[in-house]
């Protein structure tokens, strides 16, 4: 039976062959993966995955920074804009835009 510690989803389980033949499960730590735009999937730039440093090496301090790519950030606001002058309705936006234009609207 594996520890407590070993029995969550964060660490992988590797078999491995011993020299006497025996096949042993060895535990390695899962690494973290790349963020990705929360609308369109690229990976993220300018985050850093390391602990080390200041909050502003690990996200960036822009709006929806560490959520959403720079692309997508300029299409939100620019259909938040044109929600807010009445020149489309929000049902005319798609699904995945439609949270982030209502959060952007609400402030």
């Amino acid at each position: 039976m594996p520890k407590p510690m070993h029995r969550s989803g964060s660490f992988k389980k590797v078999k491995r062959h011993t020299p006497k033949g025996r096949t042993v499960t060895h535990y390695k730590r899962a690494k973290n993966s790349m963020p990705h735009c929360a609308i369109c999937g690229i990976e993220l730039n300018g985050i850093s995955l390391s602990k080390s440093g200041g909050s502003s090496r690990r996200t960036n301090s822009r709006l929806f920074g560490g959520v959403l790519c720079a692309n997508c950030t300029a299409e939100v606001v620019k259909l938040g804009s044109r929600v807010e002058r009445g020149d489309i309705k929000l049902d005319d936006i798609g699904m995945k835009q439609k949270k982030y234009v209502l959060q952007l609207v609400a402030h």
